[in-house]
């Protein structure tokens, strides 16, 4: 009753792109057989894909709830939920249950594939959102960190780390599996998990960078190490933030997070990111942290994002940036990049696009002479576009680090083979 309910009450359209990786390598998977359907009603398949040279299928346009759903508070689902199965020759399939699609959105739901060994399709599934579900409350904890013991801080700077190992469950849960998930992936998938992509940028931001910031007091103070155990977080929202294995990805957060993954919040004279906690502000009441409903409303205000910020956490609360960023080859020249530019950085994008464009083959390779002409910004545009950038042909901030990162996992799939 629910999903036919759920589907007499789809008025609105989501957009929803497929990916398909292999797992041990990271290669895109070309000739994947994609299958998308309703969850609740999975054998009725909608849209049949098979994925491009680069693993990617087209863009589908797929029914949601109204946008007003996802806007406040609400006993409807403000999201409609899909089941995608892949299938491709020497792998084993995969189901995702529960890709959740809001209206107006793009969603990206990425799917890694194991190598066929005979055994049974792997089944994927994504949980309620958390401000739909029931999940358990935050415990609260002291903002800042005790560092006056020894052994309490282990790092003598912020530093933003290139993976995050996740315990997907309690930290007492022996039996949850832990995850190595690269940072801005993890802050990604939190986001999704615990915001709607539907709200206003000033909000989404807020709520980034309290999540940011969190993980960031998390890394620095090696919380959970400290206490005897190998992760960095954990998936319980009684602890820590909500982490979905396999959960797709919204555009709107996911540029907003490649724009300020090394930012964090930080106090006069503290130098440790502060834990900065929060909750829904709808059904649970959280004084002194931040309320999710509530940053949106201010947002609907005309507030910005530190005004949102200062509003739960004080006006001594400002946004900062990290020191060094890890998994990196070389770190932002502190100026864009576009027709015109020359020298090392440019001969070092170039490079690093051409290694790029031996996986990714809609990307044009390109001469490697340091000089920034229409050539490279073709091949920039064009990685942009694959990467779900905002199409400009500038090495800008957010498409530097982008650059970085696919390049350090490509250059790692060549020493895999």
């Amino acid at each position: 009753m629910k999903n036919l309910r759920m589907q007499q009450e789809m008025t609105d359209r989501g957009r929803l792109e497929i990916r398909v990786n292999a797992r041990i390598q990271a290669r895109p998977v070309s000739g994947a057989r994609v299958t998308v359907s309703y969850t609740g009603d999975p054998q009725n398949v909608i849209e049949e894909l098979i994925t491009d040279g680069d693993g990617r299928t087209e863009t589908l346009d797929l029914a949601t709830p109204p946008l007003e759903y996802s806007l406040e508070p609400n006993v409807n689902q403000p999201y409609s939920e899909y089941t995608v199965k892949v299938e491709a020759e020497g792998y084993e399939p995969v189901e995702v249950t529960g890709s959740e699609l809001l209206s107006g959105e793009q969603s990206v739901q990425q799917v890694d594939l194991e190598p066929a060994e005979g055994a049974a399709f792997a089944d994927v599934t994504i949980p309620d959102h958390t401000l739909f579900g029931e999940y358990p409350t935050k415990i609260p904890e002291s903002e800042i960190k005790p560092t006056g013991e020894s052994g309490e801080i282990v790092l003598s700077r912020v530093v933003i780390p290139e993976y995050v190992v996740v315990h997907d469950g309690a930290p007492t849960d022996s039996t949850a599996r832990d995850y190595y998930v690269r940072y801005r992936d993890y802050i990604k998938n939190v986001a999704c998990s615990e915001i709607y992509a539907t709200w206003p940028d000033a909000a989404i931001r807020a709520n980034i960078l309290a999540i940011m910031s969190f993980t960031l007091n998390r890394v620095y103070t090696e919380w959970y190490r400290n206490k005897g155990y190998d992760f960095t977080i954990t998936s319980s929202t009684a602890y820590d933030h909500k982490w979905i294995y396999g959960r797709n990805i919204f555009d709107s957060i996911s540029l907003v997070v490649d724009e300020i993954f090394a930012d964090y919040l930080s106090r006069p004279n503290v130098k440790q990111p502060i834990l900065t906690q929060y909750c829904d502000g709808n059904r649970v009441s959280c004084p002194n942290w931040m309320s999710q409903w509530g940053s949106k409303n201010l947002a609907d205000q005309g507030y910005s994002t530190i005004q949102i910020l200062r509003n739960y956490y004080g006006d001594n609360m400002y946004i900062n940036t990290a020191e060094e960023i890890s998994g990196i080859p070389s770190s932002w020249p502190g100026y864009d990049l576009t027709i015109g530019s020359s020298g090392n950085k440019v001969l070092q994008i170039q490079e690093q696009l051409n290694v790029i464009a031996e996986v990714y083959s809609s990307i044009p390779t390109v001469y490697e002479n340091g000089y920034f002409d229409e050539e490279t910004q073709d091949a920039v545009e064009a990685f942009q576009r694959l990467f779900g950038l905002p199409v400009s042909g500038i090495v800008d901030y957010p498409t530097w680090y982008k650059i970085q990162s696919i390049y350090v996992a490509v250059t790692r799939i060549a020493e895999l083979q």
